[in-house]
């Protein structure tokens, strides 16, 4: 006799390869504005900078007369407000790096880390967040700017609103570098250092407060070749309606090439191990 045998197959059980990349950056993207929401004093501390910059400086220069480049018609908070937004956004961009460094210190990385997840949506998710917050605290600057101090831009809505998005596209921007360098340093303390050193003088160093034209011609050589210039030119030439949009192309330009960079070396400081 012979025996016959059967084989039984067992039905294939699908592998989960894990969630999409686009899921993973809104679940993590969420969990870094839920971490604002529940620390408001994130969000307030950060408006202070700003807010008391631009109380002090329409306080104090608005009562001098206008230097000789000043542009005429324009009052004094009409010019700077839009160099204290991007005050503002570069402030955000700062705290997007340390945003960074405090996951990889408090084990949130390491433990996502053992889990089918994209590196890079961490990184993606950090910067979306650190764009909700610049335009939150952008949009709180200029409610205040409209019903304290009074201001009304001569460009209109449609241009305010060209301007401030130039404002989070610069923000954004800036905020890949600042994630870069909280990818290599991993430390706070050199990335606020980093912060005052290289953002404090290059807001000064442009024309953020007064015409390039009334620098100190050293200073005004320094304005401009500095990519700042470029963007509050071009913040306040949308807002004011005034000449000086040839400035956005530039601006667009210095944004795109600052943000690949940033995010080319943040992937790689990202990567290496704890």
């Amino acid at each position: 006799m012979s025996a016959t045998t059967t084989t039984t197959s067992t039905p294939s059980i699908p592998q989960w390869d894990g969630s999409s990349m686009f899921h993973q950056i809104r679940v993590l993207t969420g969990r870094s504005l839920r971490a604002l929401v529940t620390d408001p004093g994130v969000v307030l501390f950060g408006l202070l900078q700003p807010v008391i910059v631009l109380f002090m400086l329409t306080q104090v220069f608005s009562k001098m007369g206008p230097p000789p480049h000043f542009p005429a018609g324009i009052s004094y908070l009409d010019f700077v407000l839009p160099a204290v937004l991007i005050d503002n956004a570069v402030q955000s961009a700062v705290q997007s790096g340390v945003g960074l460094v405090e996951d990889l210190k408090n084990g949130i990385v390491a433990r996502l880390r053992s889990l089918p997840i994209v590196p890079s949506s961490l990184l993606i998710a950090r910067s979306i967040a650190n764009l909700v917050r610049s335009a939150v605290q952008a949009v709180i600057i200029l409610v205040l700017a409209v019903t304290v101090l009074g201001y009304s831009p001569h460009g209109g809505l449609a241009q305010v609103a060209a301007s401030v998005g130039l404002t989070l596209f610069i923000s954004w921007s800036l905020g890949w570098a600042f994630i870069a360098a909280g990818a290599w340093l991993r430390r706070a303390e050199p990335m606020q250092n980093l912060a005052i050193i290289a953002v404090l003088p290059m807001m000064f160093a442009s024309s953020a407060y007064i015409p390039i034209a009334d620098l100190p011609a050293w200073l005004g050589a320094v304005a401009r070749v500095n990519p700042l210039t470029y963007a509050i030119n071009a913040t306040r030439a949308l807002a004011l309606g005034i000449p000086g949009a040839g400035d956005v192309l530039p601006a667009l330009l210095f944004g795109g090439i600052i943000a690949a960079a940033g995010a080319t070396l943040a992937v790689y400081g990202f990567r290496r191990p704890m």
